[in-house]
């Protein structure tokens, strides 16, 4: 038995629990106690990821490695069953950098600063609640990638649900609450979907072991079988991912989840879904998998033009970075849907590739909303990199990254995805897959006509548009700043003035919308006077960004890093030699 993976789920689980013991400081006290207590627990459980790559044996990465196996249910035979491999490990150690630099663009700063949910105040325990909840996300995600027993993959599987859908709910924007519903019964119904393939293909097998159902490829069910047992599993996996039609519920979960919900969300919720095809239903059900994966791929290159289509008539940033996720996971899904090594080997660097650059993104996006008040494009006006030249170069590299620029992370998952097309497995139509590769390449133009059109309007150009002040000013002012709207010369584009009392109360509301996607409540900030600095990045954020773009470059620059990882364990699956 190895500790290592215990520690793992037992370090961000024993933190929340200690959250739960009443705590009789005062505010401002308890408010820099969480900050220092969620960087602390986070970061730990990230040293020990570290660690796990570091002992990790990179010589064999297709055993299953740092193995715990205990009983858990005996009279049901259920293990509960631990380990990692080369599929497993980036992916455990994306989730805990990912939650680390979550807790630190959260927690960096003075104990009231402006813009962050940790800070002390009228929220009372609710800076408490957010550190207990991505806590508890944590231990999900992580017990998603560990576990190695099929029900205990799927009660890992659902714990992530309810600390995301009060995360959106609690901390998102104005239509949170709608946004979190459809999230929780979206995924719910995925959920039963995939329970009842498990299911099967326990009362196929009679096991639940991952290990010996790889090793298997489907010994003991037929095909009619398997593909039941693929379309149920497939099912619930699509909808984590998302797969189109299957992805509704996405744009509205990450337009209104607060910074660090739509970080984890689109960084490594959406992975576990595409993790579970690599993990179950390709190796366990390789017959299933064969008789669907024309339709598999005919799925993922909808999404592709789809998500790609959508993001051209979007106005809003969020929002079209979230439907720039569909199309990105479609390439993901058309790297598994050809069922060879490259294309497998695609989709599994596509995922950390875009883990990495739509958390940044993400980030990014949340800075500019908190600057502005606002995500709508057409109001942030132009000009950013004048205005805000540390944010908009930020941005136009996270945008490059993710519209597959060579040399950036972005590419090689897209790349390999397509050349897999080019020449799918024995018994898969090579004409319709030409076609698939034909209509992923298509998207792959228009995902850079989008963020291409994006950037030419927000951070180009004559900074003239009206925006609000946004109440983080307060970092460099000292106080909040005035709701009025700020028209940004282009003579003068990093100051701006504040407008008479008609002004104002034309755009309260957009104020109070500023206030309450900052802090969680709806009020009006104190007027007042004078000119107002919007700041350029800070150093909560910078500490919390640096470090995935530098992963972007260094996966960008040596892809061998990560398909020396997977390549093994992606042809001991398949069974190719």
């Amino acid at each position: 038995m190895s500790w290592l993976p215990l520690a793992l789920l037992a370090l961000p689980l024993a933190g929340a629990v200690a959250l739960l013991v009443p705590s009789r400081a005062d505010a401002v006290a308890r408010g820099r106690l969480l900050r220092a207590y969620g960087l602390a627990v986070s970061g730990v459980t990230f040293a020990l990821s570290v660690v796990l790559v570091a002992a990790f044996d990179h010589g064999d990465a297709a055993r299953v490695q740092f193995a715990t196996d205990l009983a858990w249910i005996p009279g049901l035979d259920l293990r509960f069953h631990l380990g990692v491999d080369g599929i497993s490990l980036p992916l455990v150690v994306l989730t805990t950098l990912l939650t680390f630099l979550c807790f630190v663009y959260l927690c960096r700063g003075r104990a009231d600063g402006p813009g962050q949910l940790l800070r002390s105040g009228s929220g009372g325990d609710r800076p408490r609640a957010m550190v207990f909840t991505l806590l508890v996300l944590e231990v999900g995600m992580v017990g998603t990638f560990l576990a190695l027993d099929l029900l205990l993959f799927f009660v890992f599987f659902e714990v992530v649900l309810i600390p995301m859908y009060f995360l959106i709910a609690v901390w998102g924007g104005r239509a949170r609450r709608a946004a979190a519903i459809k999230f929780i019964l979206y995924t719910l119904l995925g959920s039963v979907v995939l329970l009842l393939g498990l299911l099967l293909i326990w009362s196929q097998t009679g096991t639940l072991d991952m290990t010996a159902l790889a090793e298997a490829r489907g010994i003991g069910m037929s095909r009619p079988v398997q593909t039941i047992a693929f379309l149920a599993v497939g099912i619930g996996f699509a909808v984590k991912t998302p797969m189109w039609p299957l992805h509704t519920w996405l744009p509205d979960a990450h337009t209104e989840a607060p910074t660090v919900g739509s970080v984890l969300l689109a960084g490594v919720l959406l992975k576990m879904g595409t993790y579970g095809f690599a993990r179950i239903a390709i190796p366990v059900l390789p017959d299933g998998a064969a008789a669907t994966a024309p339709w598999l791929g005919a799925f993922a290159v909808a999404g592709i033009v789809y998500g790609s289509l959508a993001c051209l008539a979007q106005r809003d940033l969020k929002r079209m970075i979230a439907y720039s996720s569909v199309g990105h996971m479609g390439f993901v899904l058309l790297g598994f849907a050809t069922l060879t090594p490259v294309g497998i080997n695609g989709a599994l660097f596509g995922n950390i590739a875009h883990g990495l650059i739509t958390a940044l993104l993400f980030f990014v996006a949340g800075a500019i909303k908190e600057r502005h008040g606002t995500s709508d494009m057409p109001a942030l006006g132009g000009g950013m990199l004048t205005r805000l030249p540390r944010v908009g170069s930020l941005l136009t590299f996270a945008c490059v990254a993710s519209l597959g620029l060579p040399g950036l992370a972005g590419f090689w998952g897209e790349m390999l995805a397509l050349l897999g097309a080019f020449q799918p497995a024995a018994g898969l139509s090579r004409p319709l897959y030409l076609v698939f590769m034909a209509l992923g390449g298509l998207g792959t133009v228009l995902t850079a006509a989008y963020f291409l059109l994006m950037l030419s309007r927000v951070t180009h150009g004559r900074g003239t548009e009206t925006v609000h002040v946004p109440i983080l000013t307060a970092a460099a002012t000292g106080g909040l700043p005035a709701t009025g709207p700020t028209t940004v010369p282009a003579a003068s584009p990093t100051t701006g003035s504040v407008a008479g009392s008609a002004a104002e109360e034309d755009t309260s509301s957009a104020g109070e919308r500023a206030v309450t996607s900052a802090h969680g409540t709806t009020g009006r900030p104190p007027a007042s006077t004078g000119r107002a600095r919007m700041p350029d990045v800070m150093g909560h954020e910078l500490a919390a960004w640096v470090p995935l773009v530098v992963l972007i470059l260094l996966f960008g620059l040596w892809p061998k890093a990560l398909l020396a990882l997977t390549d093994p364990v992606v042809r001991t699956l398949v069974g190719a030699p």
